[in-house]
């Protein structure tokens, strides 16, 4: 009997460590039943049929691969999630946009995202062939060259916009002013994006002009409040007008230096995980509540980074924010690698103000809302930044 049990017991092992130790092919194998299984209550016999549909009744079916009706398939789902923001990339695309965000390229100087289903203007960037030709924030682009865009994605926008320096590229644009749509044609140039300005105004004023959240923002902005320090005024203004965000950790820098250690910045809310993850101030915190008079200029073209802090420095009430509302762009996309030469932007998460907020959802409406007319873009007006120079020279 003993010798009976002792035989069970190696042959149960040598079951076990031979699974736990099978070819990986096999592994794939119980890998694709168990998500067999999950989506075995699926109906996918339309999509079968329509395949073979495709084969019977498409002239040209033959000129298109398997593997291409795969990665169209795959677009698809993406697609289905009604997101503008998540992508999936087959081989030549996914090419194409590692290039575009590791090299040097060449286009008008436009940020774009997807406004109600509609492309749309995020906003032009200072000095750079869109900004000089007139193109404004929440112009909504109804064409690119001959191509119409309600059903194509923001990458494919960018990659029609993008191209070699000289060439041109049109815009046909709905501007909600216009009775008519307008047309812009377009030369490209190498885009070189401005970072920061500043002023001493002779009214004491001191303002900083921020263009984007980069890399080395963190630092131009450090030196820029240095100057405004030494400039011995309290009165500062903000301007983050046309400024279509950028890096993170950029704006939790920033903020730091008017919020304690520890007071949250902003919210990474993820409803895959069920866990919200909490961006805190590191504290640098050098200027005093009662002392600074802090206004941040916003408008339709402040977004994502921009929005991140200026909601956070006015639900803190260290700044009152003057101007439009802002464009609502408080998403979180990752880039993953699907296969060695395809790969997918989804959305994983969404931006909350320190107040829970859903900056996505809800844009940040002012605390001093000032509309921007037609007559004054002629008249070359600036009512926002004329307001909050009125309230802090009435302080």
């Amino acid at each position: 009997i003993l010798t009976v049990i002792f035989l069970a017991a190696i042959f149960i092992l040598g079951v076990y460590f031979g699974f736990q130790n099978r070819p990986e092919v096999d592994k794939v194998t119980s890998l694709f039943n168990k998500q067999s299984e999950l989506v075995s209550q699926t109906d996918f016999a339309p999509f079968w049929k329509v395949w073979n549909l495709v084969d019977e009744k498409y002239p040209h079916s033959e000129n298109i691969s398997d593997q291409d009706r795969v990665w169209g398939a795959t677009k698809g789902l993406v697609k289905s999630l009604d997101d503008p923001y998540s992508v999936f990339f087959p081989p030549e695309e996914a090419k194409f946009f590692e290039e575009n965000i590791n090299g040097e390229f060449g286009g008008v100087g436009i940020e774009i995202g997807m406004k109600d289903g509609i492309l749309t203007v995020i906003a032009p960037l200072k000095d750079t062939p869109a900004d000089q030709a007139g193109i404004k924030p929440g112009d909504k682009i109804i064409k690119i060259d001959d191509i119409l865009t309600s059903d194509i994605s923001i990458d494919k926008a960018v990659s029609l916009i993008r191209g070699e320096k000289g060439t041109e590229v049109t815009l046909t644009i709905f501007r909600e002013e216009e009775e008519e749509p307008l047309e812009f044609t377009i030369e490209r140039g190498v885009i070189k994006i401005p970072t920061i300005e500043t002023e001493l105004r002779s009214d004491g004023i001191f303002v900083i002009r921020l263009f984007n959240f980069s890399s080395n923002s963190p630092e131009l902005f450090r030196d820029a409040l240095q100057e405004f320090i030494d400039a011995r005024t309290p009165k500062l203004i903000l301007d983050l007008r046309g400024n279509p965000g950028g890096f993170l950790e950029a704006a939790i820098d920033m903020a730091s230096w008017f919020l304690p250690s520890g007071e949250t910045v902003v919210i990474e809310s993820s409803g895959v995980s069920g866990k919200d993850k909490v961006y805190r101030s590191k504290g640098y915190d050098i200027f005093k509540k009662d002392l600074l008079q802090f206004i941040i200029l916003v408008d339709r073209g402040s977004a994502s980074a921009s929005e991140i802090l200026a909601g956070a420095l006015k639900e803190h009430g260290v700044a009152t924010i003057v101007g439009e509302k802002t464009y609502g762009k408080g998403s979180v996309q990752e880039l993953i690698n699907v296969t060695s030469d395809t790969s997918l932007k989804i959305t994983v998460a969404e931006w909350l103000t320190p107040n829970g907020i859903s900056i996505s959802e809800e844009g940040l409406t002012p605390d001093v809302v000032v509309e921007v007319t037609k007559e004054d873009i002629e008249e070359e007006r600036d009512p926002q930044l004329e307001r909050a120079i009125e309230l802090l020279l009435s302080k």
